[in-house]
C-alpha cells in the first residue's frame, strides 16, 4: 500500500467521520468546527488529485469566508434550549421517511453505476489541475472575459463605497 492510498483512506475517513459529528453534535458551533474538519478532508483529496487551486480556494472560501459567516450568524441567533420549539412526532416521521427514501435513492444510483468500476482516478500525475495551466488559459484563450469581470468586480466594489458611504 502506497502513501498515497494511505492518505486516502485517512482523508476518507476524516471526512465522513466529520460529516457525522456535524449532523450528531447538539451544539450547533461545533457543528460548524466539524464541517470546517471536513473542507479541510475534500481538500486533500483535491491535493491528491492534483488539483491545487481548487484545494486552495476550498479552503479560502469555504472554509474561511463563508464558516466565518456562518459562525457569527450562530452566534448572533443565540440558540439556546429554552427557545427551541418541541417537534411534533409527525415531523420527526416525516423526517425519518424523508431521510430512508433520499438514502434509497442514494443506494440505488451506487448500484447503477457499474460503468465506473474499471475507470481509475489520476492521482499525482497530470496536469489539468495546475494553477500554471490555469493562468496560461485565463490569460490567452479567456483574457478579454477575465478583463471583463475584473472591470465588473470594481464596478461593484466602488458602487458599494458609495452607497455604504454616510452624506
Amino acid at each position: 500500500m502506497s502513501i498515497t492510498e494511505i492518505l486516502f483512506f485517512f482523508l476518507s475517513a476524516l471526512a465522513v467521520f466529520s460529516a457525522i459529528m456535524v449532523l450528531v453534535s447538539r451544539n450547533p458551533v461545533h457543528s460548524v468546527l466539524w464541517l470546517i474538519a471536513v473542507f479541510f478532508a475534500i481538500s486533500g483529496h483535491y491535493i491528491l488529485l492534483n488539483a491545487q487551486f481548487l484545494a486552495i480556494v476550498n479552503l479560502i472560501v469555504y472554509a474561511g469566508a463563508i464558516m466565518v459567516l456562518f459562525l457569527f450568524v450562530i452566534m448572533l441567533m443565540n440558540l439556546n434550549k429554552e427557545t427551541e420549539r418541541n417537534k411534533h412526532i409527525w415531523m420527526k416521521l416525516a423526517g425519518a421517511v424523508s431521510g430512508g427514501c433520499f438514502l434509497m435513492v442514494l443506494v440505488s444510483l451506487v448500484r447503477q453505476a457499474s460503468d465506473f468500476q474499471e475507470k481509475t482516478a489520476l492521482m499525482g500525475t497530470g496536469d489539468i489541475g495546475l494553477i500554471k495551466n490555469l493562468g496560461k488559459a485565463l490569460f490567452s484563450d479567456f483574457v478579454v472575459p477575465f478583463e471583463i469581470s475584473s472591470v465588473l468586480f470594481l464596478s461593484a466594489m466602488v458602487g458599494a463605497v458609495v452607497i455604504g458611504k454616510k452624506e
